[in-house]
């Protein structure tokens, strides 16, 4: 029998879980009898081949051998620049090395469930755009794995907490994890989630919060006469393990002692949770701006939340939970387990996907169904001549941020000059007019008769349930479709180099 499972694919630690017989999800243990899983991959060179080790094993070896292990991938996903070169002298790009981490994954959730395993939903940041949602999905295919859907973060740990239909209300669920933070209103009730509004930053997250008590560290040990430990990888590789120890020491105690070992000399450094708290003040306020900015467009005020979700490992802090607690005047809800709700909900929308698919209805809230209506995250554009100034480009939205999906929107533009032969639509995602501050995620150039100035074309946009981009291109004049085509994606990978990427880590010995 095989299974759909659910996996929460985090930037520092994963989880796997499944949605068993009993209409309960659980959390699977790995290979090492653990609930989550380190999102680090160490090459090892065996007789000139690459063999990855994966896991807790891999975390440690960090420290001893920097240059071979590779952590944070996830930061990194569709950047189409980023490679990581291995011993062995193979070059993998995000993807690779995110399915590298799923294999793993899977091959542990094989072992506890014994058997196969082909289907899965697999979690993203709900801040994520096109390209790193894409590179996601091509990630699991690589990994071998039928990716059923690419679901938000926030709405998935919804969906574990709303099993309960006690649950049922407005919602706010503040998600930071080790490398990025999302917050998400949704209203929950009678198994539909509804989301009101999502924001967020791909880079703020746990491991920003090392960074800045590393830098700490390493100025106290300048401070004593000490070496910049900063500019050894391995001494900077062995840092960010300790500050990683020591902000989890200051979740339980106010203060916690440092040891760093350099040139046959120890150099011991006090951190207090306060300084601690004063080094990261920063970090936190980007969280609460964001907060308030999704509350704010939403309309909602603090007063009127029903429940308040923390996910992530690192709302752990104590300056976390303190802030978001008293910004809304009530306690977080302590029933949701931040490291393994994200990859619990996963686990029912892959269930419920499972069971849709088979023309039957999986009845997980009391006898209803499951309707998920999200939002984009994302503003969808395309850069024009402005109307105004026939020399300048600007950015026109077309449909904005934190519209529901699936969403359809047209606007119409006009050919810049006579005997124009062609449009060249360029798909941009962000908020502002300006085309300095939007990325182009795809591009396409389309024929056209040879019309006066003048002459109007009607292009249209389209999100589907996994934020995909669709476009249309209409030719007015004649009242005919031009084309229809996803989005030519500039930062993923083109099919021939999936098709690549599959043989290659197919044939990787992955422990």
């Amino acid at each position: 029998m095989s299974h759909a499972i659910g996996i929460d694919l985090g930037t520092t630690y994963s989880a796997v879980a499944v949605m068993r017989a009993t209409g309960v999800p659980e959390i699977l243990s790995n290979s090492e009898g653990e609930d989550i899983t380190p999102s680090v991959v160490m090459f090892q060179d065996i007789g000139g081949k690459d063999e990855p080790l994966v896991g807790a094993m891999a975390k440690h070896a960090a420290a001893s051998a920097p240059h071979d292990v590779v952590e944070f991938v996830k930061r990194s996903m569709g950047d189409s620049a980023w490679r990581f070169e291995s011993p062995a002298g193979t070059s993998y790009r995000p993807e690779e090395i995110s399915a590298v981490i799923l294999r793993r994954l899977k091959a542990d959730a094989e072992l506890a469930l014994g058997s196969t395993v082909t289907d899965a939903v697999i979690t993203v940041p709900a801040y994520f755009d096109d390209a790193r949602r894409k590179a996601t999905k091509d990630a699991g295919e690589i990994a071998g794995l039928n990716v059923l859907r690419v679901l938000n973060e926030p709405t998935a740990a919804a969906l574990s907490f709303g099993l309960d239909t006690a649950s049922d209300g407005l919602v706010l669920v503040y998600d930071l994890g080790g490398g990025t933070f999302d917050v998400t209103l949704m209203r929950i009730g009678g198994g539909q989630f509804e989301v009101l509004g999502t924001d967020g930053d791909r880079n703020l997250g746990g491991f920003d919060f090392d960074n800045r008590l590393m830098v700490h560290i390493a100025e106290q040990v300048q401070a004593q006469g000490g070496p910049d430990v900063l500019d050894d990888a391995m001494q900077t590789a062995s840092l960010r393990e300790k500050a990683e120890m020591a902000k989890r020491s200051l979740t339980t105690v106010a203060s916690t002692m440092v040891i760093v070992a350099e040139g046959g000399r120890s150099y011991r450094v006090q951190i207090d949770r306060s300084t601690f708290e004063q080094l990261t003040m920063d970090l936190v306020r980007r969280t609460e701006d964001l907060t308030e900015s999704v509350l704010d467009e939403a309309g909602v005020a603090w007063d009127s939340l029903d429940h308040l979700i923390l996910v992530g490992g690192s709302t752990r802090m104590p300056m976390i939970r303190n802030l978001v607690e008293k910004l809304a005047g009530r306690q977080a809800d302590r029933t949701v387990h931040p490291d393994q709700a994200v990859a619990l909900g996963a686990a029912i929308q892959a269930a419920v996907h499972v069971s849709a698919s088979a023309g039957t209805t999986l009845d997980v809230f009391e006898g209803k169904g499951l309707q998920v209506l999200d939002v984009t995250s994302q503003a969808l554009g395309t850069l024009a001549l402005d109307g105004n100034d026939s020399r300048t480009m600007m950015n026109n939205i077309l449909i904005p941020r934190n519209t529901k999906i699936p969403a359809k929107s047209s606007q119409d533009f006009y050919t810049s000059s006579d005997q124009q032969t062609s449009v060249h639509v360029e798909v941009t995602q962000g908020d502002d007019t300006d085309p300095e501050y939007v990325v182009v995620i795809g591009e396409k150039t389309l024929p056209i008769p040879p019309y006066p100035q003048g002459a109007p074309v009607r292009v249209s946009y389209a999100y589907d349930i996994d934020q995909t981009v669709f476009v249309e291109v209409t030719d007015l004049t004649a009242n005919k479709l031009i084309g229809t085509f996803d989005i030519d994606r500039i930062a993923n990978l083109t099919d021939d180099e999936l098709g690549t990427a599959k043989d290659r880590v197919a044939r990787l010995t992955v422990s």
